[in-house]
């Protein structure tokens, strides 16, 4: 995506930055539940320094076109305090929250107790409301611990549908995938480290897997959707999601011009009365502007990320983000709350 460019004012004089207008905080790391201050102190800068994992340069991230933040969090606590601040800098936003049950396994050791996950999913959908909270139990997984019993697609289904009464009335969408190890070496490589054993999800087991939670997500007021999935699982009630979801980012920003012109939406789309975003695309058959960023399966509209791999201690099993669990604890331990980046840049650099 080729974001605007302006000039900003940095810790190291005048550069050159991206002004997105959306921001994603962030599929690389847990922002809200550890980085929050970071954040905040960036929003009242202006501007934040993303690293490029892979080439390891700098990019610099206005935010003075930030119109919308679409959070990822397992632990988005420290974030409810935040929300007017944000509100009154007239950012829109809502929560991609990921509460699993992995509680008996210990696959996600650095999250809070899952009766404590819950209540604040509760707090967070009553300061929020329902629409703006979208739970994912993500990625479901047939793994076991060693000498344990393959967790089985009973036992998942269980655990969402008891989830699924907590939650009830708390949220409007429940996204779920299935644990694809086999193109992440270095996941594959943790869980083997571990002594872990799994599996993949057969075709037909996929296929059950969504009818079952399509029917528990109509039982308890939700919709069901896959977050990446090659599968076509509409007939078994479940529709691909958009993490970044352009009709919900509309209604939150009031059709304000700047995402109008991201979404590339013409003057007779411009017209319409922003409470008529919830049929927009399909109505007027709008094909919207996908993340080249993210997989081919992904039908998220571009939004840029600010999160940092190998920054998040959580140390889920699963994680794809972290080369470790040690490399994440020591980024977060040297984390400098007034860093224009999240890590450390090559070199030493802030």
């Amino acid at each position: 995506m080729k974001w605007p460019i302006v000039t900003i004012t940095a810790a190291s004089g005048p550069v050159r930055a991206v002004a997105p207008t959306l921001l994603a905080v962030s599929r690389a790391t847990d922002i809200p539940a550890f980085y929050m201050p970071w954040f905040m102190k960036r929003l009242e800068a202006g501007y934040a320094c993303w690293v490029n994992p892979f080439s390891g340069k700098p990019q610099y991230v206005s935010m003075v076109r930030a119109r919308a933040v679409v959070f990822w969090s397992k632990n988005p606590l420290p974030l409810i305090g935040h929300l007017p601040a944000m509100e009154a800098r007239g950012l829109a936003s809502y929560v991609q929250y990921t509460l699993n049950d992995y509680e008996a396994e210990g696959w996600e050791p650095g999250v809070p107790p899952l009766e404590r996950r819950v209540e604040t999913f509760r707090r967070l959908a009553e300061a929020v409301g329902p629409d703006r909270v979208v739970w994912r139990f993500d990625p479901l997984m047939l793994a076991a611990n060693p000498g344990s019993r393959m967790l089985s697609c009973e036992d998942l289904l269980e655990r969402v549908e008891r989830l699924a009464q907590a939650l009830a009335g708390c949220t409007t969408k429940l996204v779920f995938s299935f644990a694809d190890i086999a193109p992440y070496r270095k996941v594959a490589e943790n869980l083997r480290r571990k002594g872990m054993a799994w599996r993949d999800f057969t075709p037909d087991e996929m296929r059950r897997m969504a009818a079952a939670i399509a029917a528990i997500c109509a039982r308890h007021g939700m919709r069901a959707a896959t977050c990446g999935e090659k599968a076509d699982l509409s007939a078994q009630g479940v529709e691909h999601n958009r993490c970044t979801d352009p009709e919900l980012i509309l209604q939150l920003t009031r059709r304000h011009p700047d995402v109008l012109d991201l979404f590339g939406m013409s003057a007779s789309e411009q017209m319409l009365l922003p409470g008529a975003s919830g049929v927009l695309g399909a109505a007027l058959g709008t094909e919207y502007p996908r993340d080249p960023g993210q997989r081919p399966t992904c039908l998220c509209v571009p939004c840029k990320d600010i999160g940092q791999y190998n920054t998040c201690p959580h140390g889920c099993v699963y994680c794809y983000a972290n080369t470790s669990e040690a490399a994440a604890r020591r980024s977060y331990q040297a984390h400098a709350v007034d860093g224009e980046s999240i890590a450390e840049l090559p070199g030493g650099r802030e």
